[in-house]
């Protein structure tokens, strides 16, 4: 483009910009701005039509004018460049100057006018505040008060919705608690787990050295950490939502085609250990599987095996969560109905277990009270351990907050496991008080009461708790001397069953003297008030009778063993059959060997055998596979008879 083209472009942009000016100089800002505003379009200058307009970009490609003008120096066409360029940059410049400047002069007078009269603009606020109140008063104070029926019945089913909410909010779990190495890292310190957790990932990666290492991330979880070596996700289960009744969602897990294949493989070999490891093979996050390995680690004493065996179900489980499913927020239940839904309860049961033998109590009573949010019904009997756990990791004023929200009928007192439970969270209590010098409330009873009127409620704790803890001093026999905490049986097999399950899980916190001490004047207290009045007694076995007046045990399904401290293990002979090739037991049935080391060398050879099998029959302490030698000797005798 030619520089004299160039020059009848800013020729008719200086015009443009003049008449720009003049025209906003006569117009008032504020009633242009309101004209650009109603238009929604730029402000047009009124000469704008009768001027022609040319666009300066159609002139690019116009090639007639350069070959009638000629060409010109370059050297003046760079000096021309630089001039229209400081022209365009003052247009710009002026423009800027001209459109906006009725906007920023009634920007400026709507601030000068708020500060000038603050009292007007508060007044302005508060008026509509008033006539809004005033228009949802639309009836009187008397005939406010007379509700439709209607209207009130739904009233009642919205109050009573959300008390059950609120009752259920003391379930809520709080996920910082449930992986077990905060608690760990709380109590030991980070620099001891995080030495103790390098030394065990050390080990692990010798495991598993043949195999590839971080070759796909695991997706985070609440309940447990996954670890590297585990197989991704498979996806076999899912999740459904079957119903939302009164704030509650109902759920329900839902097996894959794949899985009730392996579900049915399972129950074909459910005794053999063989099976069950060829499934996992294809199957690695198959649950009854994995629990069943997990109860045969155990047996064998691979404790941390079987932790990971009860961890890797938890992972499997809460990937396959309902994107509605929060359980940690007490508003969500499965129940234990549903046949799928039980590997779940008996994976947070076992893990809560392994969880407590770790010491980490405040985990293993976030997990109890998980189980006890999923289903009110309570089917594994978290309620018998809940209380163990909080007096455990010393939460006891959610204990006390537990016993009034859980249940407004205040009748956790007469299960036995609360009745002495409260009297001990109480002493605690009393401890702290006493500490910083601050007085505990005066409508409450204090721990002497609670404990005596627990053993005027259950006299047969304590004789169980002398043989269990054990008290040997001469006082406690001469209490026992007494008629009234001589007998162990109550006449009610489900109150003896429950006093059975207390003494078994909570026997270890009667071992401190403090609580001793206050156990035996509570005993002697209750001597006391027998001899001064006889009909005390029969009053208490009428609440007993009444509390628990089924001649059936009720609590049957609960088992005593998984209230126990004590780890279940089984004899080398018996694990010796579960642990058996399929393909030798023919040969094993027409042997009748008497040295049991002799058999277990006899038919545990490693030639075409599962690899999983071996690496956990190589675990076990009474398995021989023999020496080297034995092995040379073995080949050439073979050789021999060829």
């Amino acid at each position: 483009m030619s520089a004299r083209l160039l020059r009848k472009i800013l020729k008719e942009q200086e015009a443009r910009g003049e008449q720009q000016q003049q025209s906003g100089n006569l117009l008032d800002p504020e009633a242009e701005e309101e004209h650009q505003i109603f238009n929604g379009d730029e402000y047009e200058s009124p000469d704008s039509s009768s001027h022609g307009y040319l666009n300066p970009f159609d002139l690019l490609n116009d090639d007639e004018h350069d070959h009638d003008q000629g060409s010109e120096p370059e050297i003046a066409d760079e000096h021309l460049m630089q001039n229209t360029d400081a022209k365009e940059l003052s247009m710009a410049k002026a423009t800027v100057d001209t459109f906006p400047s009725s906007k920023l002069k009634t920007k400026k007078k709507k601030k000068k006018k708020n500060k000038e009269d603050p009292l007007s603009y508060m007044q302005s606020i508060e008026k509509p505040l008033g006539v809004t109140l005033e228009s949802l008063s639309v009836e009187d104070y008397s005939s406010s008060h007379q509700l439709d029926p209607l209207k009130a019945k739904r009233a009642n089913v919205v109050g009573d919705s959300l008390l059950k909410q609120c009752k259920t909010s003391i379930l809520q779990v709080d996920p910082k608690f449930l992986i077990a190495e905060n608690e760990l890292r709380r109590i030991f310190g980070s620099k001891v787990v995080n030495s103790f957790q390098k030394g065990n990932q050390t080990g692990s990666y010798r495991q598993i050295r043949g195999g590839r290492r971080g070759s796909h991330s695991h997706r985070r979880t609440i309940l447990v950490s996954p670890s590297e070596h585990w197989h991704r996700w498979d996806g076999s289960l899912s999740m459904e939502l079957l119903e939302t009744r009164d704030g509650y969602h109902y759920f329900k897990y839902v097996h894959s085609s794949s899985y009730s294949q392996a579900q049915r493989a399972f129950e074909a070999a459910k005794h053999d250990l063989n099976g069950i490891a060829n499934i996992l093979l294809r199957h690695p996050y198959h649950l009854d599987s994995l629990m069943t390995m997990a109860e045969y680690l155990q047996l064998s004493g691979e404790h941390q095996m079987s932790a990971d065996a009860i961890s890797k179900c938890l992972y499997a489980l809460e990937c396959a969560w309902h994107p509605m499913f929060s359980p940690l927020q007490g508003n969500c239940q499965l129940k234990y109905s549903h046949e799928s839904n039980r590997p779940l309860f008996s994976a947070l049961f076992a893990h809560m277990k392994n969880m407590d033998r770790r010491g980490c109590h405040r985990s293993a009573l976030e997990i109890c009270k998980l189980l006890l949010a999923l289903d009110s019904d309570d089917p594994r009997g978290a309620m018998f351990c809940i209380d163990y756990f909080s007096l455990r990791a010393e939460e006891y004023i959610w204990l006390e907050r537990f016993s009034e929200e859980y249940r407004s009928d205040t009748s956790l007192w007469l299960f036995p496991n609360f009745s002495y439970s409260f009297a001990t969270c109480r002493f605690y209590l009393e401890l702290e008080a006493s500490s910083k010098d601050t007085q505990m409330e005066s409508g409450k009873a204090t721990s002497a009461d609670l404990l005596k009127q627990a053993l005027m409620l259950y006299p047969s704790v304590l004789k169980k708790l002398i043989v269990k803890v054990p008290l040997r001093d001469q006082a406690w026999s001469n209490i026992l001397e007494h008629s009234y905490f001589g007998s162990e049986k109550t006449g009610s097999p489900s109150l003896d069953h429950l006093i059975n399950i207390y003494v078994e899980r909570s026997y270890l916190i009667w071992r401190l003297p403090d609580l001793q001490k206050l156990l035996k004047n509570s005993a002697l207290l209750v001597i006391e008030t027998l001899v001064h009045g006889g009909s005390d007694a029969r009053d208490w076995a009428c609440v007993r009778k009444e509390a628990f007046s089924s001649e059936k045990n009720e609590y049957s399904h609960l088992l005593l063993s998984d209230f126990s401290d004590s780890v279940p293990t089984m004899p080398p002979d018996n694990l010796q059959n579960l642990l058996v090739d399929p393909r030798m037991r023919e040969d094993q049935n027409g042997d009748q060997v008497a040295n049991a080391r002799h058999v277990a060398r006899a038919h545990h050879n490693v030639v075409d055998r599962n690899p999983l099998i071996v690496l956990f029959e190589s675990m076990l302490p009474w398995i021989d596979y023999g020496s080297s030698d034995g092995v040379g000797e073995h080949d050439d005798q073979y050789n021999v008879e060829n």
